[in-house]
C-alpha cells in the first residue's frame, strides 16, 4: 500500500476497519465473462414446493429460503416474472410483495419468536444484489446476540437449521397467521 493510501486508510473518523479482501473473489466471480446460469428465481418455481424451498406460493409472488441465509428462516419474496428494477413491477405484484413480506413476518414471529427483522431489497450489482436481474425481498429474523465473527475469523456461518426442516415449519405456519395472504 503506498504511503498516501496507507494514511488515507488510518483517517481519524472514529471508525475501526476490517477489511475483508478475500471478499474480491465473490465480486469479481461474477465478472469473469461466463455465461450467465439459469436465474434461480425463475427456475424455484418450476419445482416442488420441497426441492425449490418454497414456503408459500401466491398470485404474482411467493416466498422461498434463502439458499445462504445470514439466520435461520431468512426468506425472500420474489415475483414469478423475471423483473430486476422495483419500479418495473405492476402495481399487483408491489401490493403482493408487501402482502407477503408482512405474512413472513407474521409466519416467523409464530414458528421462531425473533427479536427483530432486518428487511430489504439491494437493486443492482453495485448496492449488493447477489442476483440483480430478478428483484426480490430479504425478510430476515434477528436474535439478540446472533451475529458474531465466526464468518469473518473462520470464513464460516454457523446457521443452527437446516434449510428442508426451516421450509416445513414454515411452510405449516404460512397463511395461518392471521391477516396473511391468502
Amino acid at each position: 500500500m503506498s504511503e498516501s493510501a496507507a494514511e488515507f486508510a488510518a483517517a481519524p473518523d472514529g471508525l475501526e476497519r476490517l477489511w475483508t479482501p478475500y471478499r474480491m473473489a465473490y465480486i469479481d466471480s461474477h465478472n469473469d465473462g461466463s455465461p450467465e446460469p439459469e436465474c434461480p428465481f425463475c427456475a424455484a418455481p418450476g419445482k416442488s414446493d420441497e426441492d425449490g424451498l418454497i414456503v408459500y406460493r401466491g398470485e404474482t409472488c411467493y416466498v422461498v429460503l434463502n439458499l445462504f441465509p445470514y439466520s435461520p428462516g431468512h426468506v425472500l419474496v420474489c415475483p414469478y416474472r423475471h423483473v430486476a428494477d422495483y419500479t418495473d413491477l405492476t402495481d399487483a405484484e408491489r401490493v403482493e410483495v408487501g402482502e407477503l413480506t408482512a405474512a413472513a413476518m407474521r409466519t416467523l414471529r409464530a414458528v421462531s419468536q425473533p427479536h427483530g427483522f432486518n428487511i430489504g431489497m439491494n437493486q443492482g450489482d453495485v448496492a449488493g444484489a447477489g442476483i440483480a436481474k430478478h428483484l426480490h425481498q430479504h425478510i430476515v429474523p434477528r436474535w439478540f446476540g446472533d451475529a458474531n465473527f465466526f464468518p469473518i475469523i473462520a470464513q464460516t456461518k454457523a446457521i443452527p437449521q437446516l434449510l428442508g426442516d426451516t421450509r416445513e415449519r414454515l411452510a405449516a405456519v404460512f397463511g395461518h397467521c392471521g391477516d396473511t395472504a391468502q
